[in-house]
């Protein structure tokens, strides 16, 4: 069942924002009108859909009617299981609508992506996992900012960090986080052997100034020359910047610019994301033992994913999900994926809210060498 009366008191605000919305002093102060706006736009869908539903129910309650008119009787028994169907898909939405929304699920977002065990080969993945996220972003209609590139040796990526913005970025990309694991022959290998190494990804919410307030005194910042492969420029500019936070010891350093102002800004932006995915984890460690277990908790030691290049295979653990497309995906096509873990999480928190037991079921492959 629906909370009715809830629904209600929304439709009521809903109304009563039009009204206000069109009075002249809302009209002339910009700042009240763009709140009144945002929070019309914010119930505006549950609203909606709780429309539909009351025209469903009285459509349902009509044609139940019609079922003492044999005339009638034929049409209403073809519509009534309709109808009925649709009450329920409807129910469902409503309830989604009505949890509580993440904040940071509309926030710009910063991936972090890191080769993990198998040397050059991890350098390697962590290069095709940052394509990947590329070519997504770019199929989403997102932008990507490179704000820090460590090279490996060898090619591939020690280290590369992400700024990603568009909309809804984080709320697509936030269960990527986690151990990416993959299995493939590498270019190096004369005998044809299958090799595992890992890349670790981190997806941290865009932190805002109001999210995060740093004390310059806890900072200890140092200049020093750009490193890199070589090139003009390199190595001739003091504009590589590194920041210590005290406090936590985290260092974050930053040389993709010339600018040492856009270097420090830039190594400011990721700091300021990681202190507040900190204290969103002293957060999530204070709730249930269900909502820690629930798909998106984003911890970086969860293996989360395992991609098998010999038999062109994607398996999700988190949700026991295989796909034989791996091919595609690496190329940029996650939206099988993140759709489904990202209904997943639906339903665990709608279990949630109910007090059920939550379970996952085996979507298919065989993961036998994979876990």
């Amino acid at each position: 069942m629906i909370p009715v009366e809830k629904l209600e008191q929304l439709s009521r605000r809903y109304r009563e924002l039009d009204d206000l919305m069109c009075q002249p002093d809302v009209l002339s102060d910009r700042q009240k009108l763009a709140k009144l706006t945002k929070e019309r736009s914010d119930i505006e869908p549950v609203v909606g859909q709780f429309q539909r539903y009351r025209d469903v129910e009285k459509n349902i309650r009509e044609n139940e009617e019609a079922l003492t008119d044999p005339e009638l009787r034929p049409l209403a028994e073809q519509e009534l299981p309709v109808l009925q169907d649709e009450r329920s898909a409807l129910e469902r939405t409503i309830k989604l609508l009505l949890l509580p929304q993440d904040p940071n699920d509309k926030k710009n977002t910063i991936v972090e992506i890191r080769s993990g065990e198998g040397g050059e080969e991890a350098a390697l993945f962590a290069a095709d996992l940052f394509r990947m996220f590329a070519r997504y972003a770019e199929r989403q209609g997102w932008t990507l900012e490179v704000m820090s590139l460590s090279e490996a040796a060898a090619g591939g990526y020690k280290e590369c960090i992400v700024l990603i913005t568009g909309k809804d970025v984080y709320s697509q990309l936030r269960f990527e986080g986690g151990v990416h694991r993959v299995q493939r022959v590498p270019a190096t290998e004369t005998q044809g052997r299958i090799h595992t190494s890992t890349a670790t990804v981190a997806v941290l919410p865009e932190a805002d100034d109001v999210d995060v307030q740093i004390d310059e005194k806890d900072l200890e910042i140092s200049i020093a020359a750009s490193g890199g492969p070589g090139g003009q420029g390199v190595n001739t500019t003091n504009s590589a910047v590194q920041i210590l936070h005290k406090p936590t010891g985290m260092i974050v350093k930053c040389q993709d610019e010339r600018s040492q102002l856009k270097n420090k800004a830039k190594a400011l932006k990721v700091l300021k994301s990681r202190l507040l995915d900190i204290e969103r984890e002293k957060q999530e460690a204070a709730v249930s033992a269900e909502r820690r277990g629930m798909v998106g908790t984003g911890e970086r030691s969860q293996k989360i994913r395992t991609y098998n290049y010999p038999q062109n295979r994607v398996t999700d653990h988190r949700i026991r999900l295989t796909l034989n497309k791996l091919d595609r995906i690496i190329d940029g096509d996650l939206d099988e994926l993140i759709t489904a873990l990202r209904n997943e999480r639906q339903a665990a928190l709608l279990q949630e809210a109910s007090g059920e037991p939550r379970r996952v079921e085996d979507r298919g492959g065989d993961e036998s060498d994979e876990r």
